[in-house]
Parts: C-alpha cells; structure tokens; sequence
C-alpha cells in the first residue's frame, strides 16, 4: 500500500498551522492518503463552498472552528466548530461556509475484496 504524507511523522502539529485560508477562496491540503482513505484540511472563506456531489464511500466531516451549512440527500445540517457528521456513500452532498470555516475530512474507502 502506497502513501502519500505531507506532514512528518511522529511530530505533534496545529492543525490550524498546516492550511492558510485564502481570501474569497478555498484552500485544501491532503494530510495523509493511501488505498484505504485520505485526510484533507479545508479552509473556506464566507460565502465558500463545494457543488452539490456525490462520493463511492463514506466521508466524515469534522468541523475545527467556523460553522458550516452541510446538505446531504437533500436534508440540510448545520455543523459547528467541535462536531462531527456523516456522509453516507452515493449519497448526494454539498458544503457552504456562511463564515470563515475549516474542517477535516476523511474519506473512508472499502477495502477491495479478491
């Protein structure tokens, strides 16, 4: 298995040092990914946001400060700094920061059966 890292081994880090916010933007890092998943830090300035899309596995969104407005399947769930939501694979998703925002997110794949 193959991994992609951009951040040291064995070393304690902020997360809030590791992305800078852009202005009117969206800025993102891959943490750590291989075949079974990803980790990605998001920052979003207000009024940012990802389309409406749809993913073939779970993605497990943890909201690190700010406030974002999540609509998954059609129901809307706002999700503040501290918590954590679900997004179930092949289900339609979407993210808006109404402030400025940052989130991890994991995206869990199944592993391949033989």
């Amino acid at each position: 298995m193959t991994t992609t890292s951009t951040i040291p081994p064995a070393e304690s880090l902020q997360l809030s040092d590791l992305i800078t916010p852009t202005p009117h933007g969206i800025a993102s890092r891959i943490l750590s990914k291989n075949n079974g998943g990803s980790l990605t830090l998001f920052a979003f300035d207000a009024g940012q946001g990802l389309a409406e899309h749809t993913a073939p596995f779970d993605a497990i969104v943890m909201v690190l400060d700010g406030r974002l407005a999540l609509t998954i399947g059609g129901a809307e769930v706002t999700a503040s700094a501290g918590t954590v939501v679900r997004m179930p694979a092949n289900v339609p998703h979407a993210v808006d920061a109404p402030e400025p925002s940052r989130m991890l997110l994991t995206m869990l794949r199944e592993p391949k059966t033989a």
